[in-house]
């Protein structure tokens, strides 16, 4: 087994599954793309990515999911439904990268460094969207989403040409928006009264 192959299909799949946690399909789409025009190479099992129903599926999917996140109300909605998404197109595409070795060792991997990545960028998200929400009154999410979907287009490209440069810039951004949402959190808590 080739290490150095095994590392970078490590940071490639992590980065993509972090991509997954700012929008589910866009990341899947850049994949699909790259794996049907022959620039990247995937395992047998994640083959199917690079099919034409496969590139026609995630384009709508895509499209869908970005334009709505644009809608009030309808953002929170799809936090609620692409939070579970996320931990799924994290898992898989993370397997996906990866070369071909024994099912619970691929899996396992998808499942704690994919899914893990995609689920705290999402729950991130997630919560910096009930800030905008709740402090602008919902005036602030098509900016949240804007920024949302550069992430994702950025950090799925990045991670398909440098993906050690993109696993460390998704885990950057992934502090900065916690550290963000705790400082905002604070900021709304009630101050206690002195003591007299």
């Amino acid at each position: 087994m080739d290490y150095f192959q095994l590392i970078l299909a490590l940071c490639m799949g992590i980065s993509l599954s972090a991509a997954c946690g700012f929008r589910v399909f866009v990341p899947l789409l850049v994949v699909s793309l790259a794996v049907h025009f022959g620039g990247l190479g995937v395992n047998e099992t994640f083959a199917w990515v690079g099919s034409d129903t496969a590139l026609i599926c995630l384009g709508v999917a895509t499209l869908v999911e970005v334009l709505a996140y644009y809608i009030p109300m309808v953002d929170h909605a799809l936090d609620a439904v692409n939070t579970p998404l996320a931990l799924v197109a994290g898992t898989v595409i993370t397997c996906g990268m990866l070369p071909e070795m024994p099912d619970y060792v691929q899996w396992g991997i998808g499942v704690v460094g994919g899914a893990g990545a995609a689920g705290t960028i999402q729950a991130g998200t997630a919560a910096l969207r009930g800030i905008s929400t709740a402090t602008t009154g919902t005036l602030g999410n098509p900016i949240l989403a804007t920024l949302e979907n550069i992430f994702s287009v950025l950090g799925a490209l990045l991670a398909i040409v440098v993906p050690v440069v993109a696993l460390i810039g998704l885990l950057l951004m992934g502090f900065i928006i916690y550290r963000i949402v705790r400082r905002l959190r604070r900021r709304r808590r009630p101050q206690a009264a002195p003591a007299t």
